[in-house]
């Protein structure tokens, strides 16, 4: 809240200057003033979400799910409304029948800092469902995630516990008794990808689990998967489908100089990618399946970036 009522009265001041650091630079797509101006919109919305939420709890509906998922798919929208108009974003939404029903595992990309927010726009905003997130505990940070992300299914791992076992658990915990308006959501790759990223985690497959590599050292834009929190997911729900999903359009945006550079570059393109599988036409879903299946997204993720402008 001190962050949107300060930008809000320093507004023209803050966006002269960063105009003209963007004229300084030849900047003429002015990347960095719109990079503000989304932060501006977002400090709005996240305060108008808490808002909203303490007007839950006071009302006495602050476990009232219903409302909740609806207070999480106007959060995502309004945001995704934000990020298309400051990145001048074009997005091409493709899962046919994926969502159609719940009671499905999703396992999706993780390239850049707005992934989660897509696929909650993709699942909960645009086809209805009520989605359970697999999230980083550093993410609490953000106020909303903090108070409605708690108040609805969802775990926050813990990446640094020494209690590994505790984790695992409360992961399988979380898929158990998926209806079929839910589905269970984890970013199998735990990390936002990059090269440097990549190369780490497969010289530590060389080095621990070398019956991966041959799957795992051609992948050119996704990070191999960190297999135990997928399969401890899809432990908790035997009978769900799986629905894989990727995306292309955020890459290289998983840093601060990374948006800028792609702001300052083009418009962007975002394409959303889902397919469904039948649980029950899978083989033993293993280390060794999910190693294929990233293998297999790693290419489709290629081919299409070639397609893109």
């Amino acid at each position: 809240m001190v962050v949107a009522i300060v930008a809000t009265i320093s507004a023209p001041m803050w966006i002269a200057v960063a105009i003209a650091i963007d004229g300084v630079r030849l900047r003429w797509r002015f990347p960095l003033a719109r990079l503000l101006l989304f932060g501006w919109y977002w400090s709005i919305i996240e305060c108008a979400g808490v808002v909203i939420s303490l007007g839950l709890w006071m009302s006495g509906q602050s476990s009232n799910q219903v409302l909740h998922y609806r207070l999480m798919g106007w959060w995502a929208g309004k945001l995704m409304t934000g990020l298309r108009i400051a990145m001048r974003a074009s997005i091409d939404v493709d899962d046919s029948d994926a969502f159609d029903e719940g009671n499905a595992v999703v396992l999706c990309r993780h390239a850049s800092l707005a992934d989660s927010l897509v696929s909650a726009w993709v699942v909960c905003t645009s086809r209805g469902l009520s989605p359970r997130y697999v999230l980083k505990r550093e993410l609490l940070w953000d106020p909303c995630l903090d108070i409605v992300g708690l108040r609805v299914p969802n775990y926050f791992v813990d990446r640094g516990s020494q209690q590994s076992a505790n984790e695992l658990a409360a992961v399988t915990r979380l898929s158990a008794d998926l209806a079929t308006s839910d589905v269970a959501v984890i970013f199998p790759e735990g990390t936002r990808s990059s090269d440097t990223k990549r190369k780490w985690a497969v010289e530590k497959i060389r080095a621990q689990s070398p019956e991966r590599l041959a799957a795992t050292e051609g992948l050119r834009h996704l990070i191999p998967v960190r297999p135990s929190g997928t399969l401890a997911l899809l432990d908790g729900a035997p009978d769900a489908d799986l629905v894989i999903a990727w995306h292309t359009g955020f890459d290289g945006l998983s840093t601060f100089g990374g948006v800028i550079t792609a702001l300052g570059r083009s418009d962007v393109q975002i394409a959303f990618r889902a397919r469904r599988l039948q649980r029950s036409s899978l083989p033993d879903v293993n280390v060794g399946w999910l190693d294929d299946i990233w293998a297999k997204m790693d290419s489709e993720v290629d081919e299409q970036l070639r397609k893109t402008p």
